[in-house]
């Protein structure tokens, strides 16, 4: 198909300083859980993105020196040639598909504790380490300012050697050129303190300091946070966020732009919409005439021409959008713009970094795993055979499964109990904040919907004999799983209430409308954003609503997708008791017997219902049924039966997808024995 016209904007090149972006489509710099560890599967990822389309394809946080040592977490480094060697793997594979290659050389300061290096942490003026760790940092005197200097004059000198066209000045996301500017951070008396003109000393003699080591060949591009959402207390866009750029203004060859901290920058869709930096950002192309790159989420072809028309942005910076689909810009130029794979803003790509693994993504199972198991995010290998493959269940599991099967050729059947395909999603969806996981549905019925190969059949509930008699030759059970209504899960394996007492709900009794009488506990052993959207709810609905939880705080893991302050927030501001460190022991009626996690000692916390969030059991019963009759399989002429996704083992829709995505994968592939993919190791 032709390109619509009214984004032909967006593929106009950009110059940036002595270097030309083919587009305006610009992936920003984006941890990966990779770094230098894993230099083949992060190329990989890199050239991909570039192969997508990206004008410009950077890098994750690449440190200067062992002082920025951000261990167990994987980043890409600089510190000598070895290095060098490895990050041009990265710049080859990016140039192979003709985009341009970034590096964002990177300081942490405080935001660092060294713990492989073992090197005493450096700091603006000697604060404690961010991380709670016993080791405080050292206040930098003007050696170790003359020594951050030349550490990333070197590292630059590298980068450029590596073959990258875009070096970066990083003063983003509360890293150490930053904290020079911030207030909060520098109380240093020298000239280095006081008065903002000193606080940008530092961030300016790195700008001049990078421009003499890259030579006239290479552009300098400055990360900068104008903004930190903390008022008068951080740098502010209205006050010196918006100083700090008029003072430079036209000293780097391109402008990138954004707000810190990285939980505020990569804001989940439950607490932001697309493009919501634009308040923020606005600015800063009226006082430079430097190109400027900003991000929002962005996944609308629409919303980005209007950035740019607007004057907001002369590039469209993504970091999650091009995980979410690298092929995004592919896909507009060739007028396939309805086939975007659009990021739904979960985060689980940030708790793969802040868990220390490679990134995945909840849209795209293929991010991650393209050096790894060869899988391409557009490209599939047909099938090897004339099976007809019968799914049931066309959860986010089986619809992935479909979809990918269908791709690869096969003639596939998915079949659903309910009148409307998609699951677990078309309940959860609807709870508060999750709106754009209707995506994940939406995605792959829209494919299906091309795929003549694939037939969907909604209100079909399958027994054992109907998959019998339906006359496929594999078959795969994706029947999901329900919430447990008896109290068994992470704190307790055993019982804490009867599994048919009055006043007990789970969550999918919630989410089909019923509504408890209050005051009414949520007990949230999931731990995940279940607990909390569940409370969000019952409180919204006009219900008293405590929140028990054996964790230390409300929903603990989504400290892993950089949400646990805003959903702290938001349940404080909505009026939600928080109860933590609480195991539930039992309910009557009125109110629950609670246990402290640490000391056993027993609480009351009264209530008039109980809602249970502890653990899924597998709907498995229909593949039980028929993996118990091998003889009744083969007189069927069904050769293989799976389950795949939450039937399996109950996760987050990011599990059920891959898994899904596994399956169709490996469907008639020779088997590829214990370890199923390459590994990058050392080998002595």
């Amino acid at each position: 198909m032709a390109r619509n016209p009214r984004y032909d904007i967006l593929f106009e090149p950009v110059k940036i300083g002595p270097v030309t972006a083919r587009n305006r489509f610009y992936q920003v710099p984006h941890c990966t859980g990779m770094g230098v560890q894993m230099p083949k599967t992060l190329a990989a990822m890199r050239g991909v993105k570039a192969e997508g389309g990206w004008g410009v394809v950077n890098t994750e946080y690449c440190s200067i020196h062992p002082t920025a040592d951000d261990a167990p977490y994987k980043f890409c480094s600089l510190w000598d040639d070895d290095d060098r060697k490895v990050m041009a793997t990265i710049a080859d594979a990016v140039h192979e598909h003709g985009a341009l290659a970034g590096c964002q050389l990177w300081h942490g300061g405080e935001y660092v504790v060294n713990r492989a290096s073992r090197l005493p942490p450096i700091s603006v003026d000697g604060s404690p380490a961010h991380y709670l760790w016993p080791l405080q940092t050292r206040a930098m005197d003007r050696q170790d300012i003359r020594e951050l200097r030349r550490w990333q004059g070197e590292a630059a000198r590298r980068a450029v050697q590596a073959g990258f066209d875009i070096v970066y000045v990083y003063a983003g996301h509360a890293y150490l050129p930053f904290q020079f500017i911030a207030r909060r951070f520098n109380h240093r008396n020298d000239e280095y303190g006081g008065a903002l003109e000193n606080r940008v000393r530092m961030l300016r003699e790195m700008i001049e300091t990078t421009r003499d080591a890259i030579g006239p060949n290479v552009a300098l591009a400055v990360r900068f946070a104008v903004d930190e959402l903390m008022g008068d207390h951080g740098v502010a866009a209205g006050a010196e966020g918006r100083e700090v750029v008029e003072m430079l203004a036209e000293l780097p060859d391109l402008w990138d732009v954004n707000i810190s901290q990285v939980t505020n920058d990569s804001m989940s869709a439950r607490f932001s919409e697309e493009g919501f930096q634009e308040r923020y950002v606005s600015f800063v192309k009226k006082v430079t005439t430097k190109p400027v790159v900003g991000v929002g989420r962005f996944t609308s072809p629409d919303t980005m021409v209007s950035q740019i028309r607007r004057g907001v942005l002369d590039l469209i910076g993504a970091a999650r959008p091009s995980i979410a689909d690298p092929f995004l810009p592919k896909k507009v130029e060739e007028g396939r713009e309805d086939e975007i794979r659009e990021c739904i803003g979960c985060n689980i790509c940030r708790s793969c970094n802040n868990e220390g693994v490679p990134i995945r993504c909840t849209q795209n199972p293929t991010m991650g795993e393209e050096w790894r198991r060869g899988w391409h995010p557009e490209r599939v290998q047909p099938r090897r055979s004339d099976k007809r493959v019968l799914i049931v269940g066309a959860g986010p599991a089986g619809l992935e499964c479909a979809v990918t099967l269908g791709k690869r050729g096969y003639e596939v059947a998915l079949a659903d109990a309910a009148d409307e395909p998609g699951g677990r999603i078309n309940a959860e969806c609807r709870l508060p904040g999750l709106g754009s996981y209707a995506r994940v549905r939406d995605w792959r019925l829209g494919q299906i919907a091309k795929l003549t190969q694939v037939e969907l059949y909604p209100a079909s509930r399958m027994t054992a004999a109907d998959v019998l008699e339906f006359g496929a030759q594999h078959v795969v059970i994706a029947t999901g799983a329900r919430w447990r209504r008896d109290g068994v899960g992470m704190a307790s394996h055993d019982p804490t209430v009867a599994e048919g007492a009055p006043r007990i709900f789970t969550p999918e009794d919630i989410m089909a409308g019923a509504v408890p009488a209050g005051p009414v506990i949520v007990y949230d052993e999931d731990q995940y954003y279940m607990g909390g959207c569940l409370a969000m709810k019952l409180v919204q609905a006009g219900l008293p609503v405590a929140l028990v939880t054996p964790g230390g705080e409300a929903s603990s893991y989504c400290r892993m997708t950089d949400e646990h302050d805003k959903v702290q927030a938001r349940l404080i501001e909505l009026g939600v008791e928080i109860v933590s460190n609480r195991q539930l022991l039992g309910f009557d009626g009125g109110g629950a017997r609670l246990a402290c996690v640490y000391t056993g000692r027993e609480f009351r916390q009264g209530a008039a219902s109980l809602v249970l969030v502890t653990m899924r059991r597998p709907e498995g019963s229909l593949y039980e049924e028929l993996a118990a009759d091998p003889a009744a399989l083969a007189a069927a002429g069904i050769a293989g039966l799976a389950r795949i996704g939450d039937c399996l083992a109950p996760g987050a829709v990011v599990h059920a997808v891959h898994a899904g995505h596994l399956h169709a994968r490996e469907l008639d592939e020779p088997a590829k024995g214990d370890v199923p993919y390459k590994r990058e190791r050392a080998i002595i």
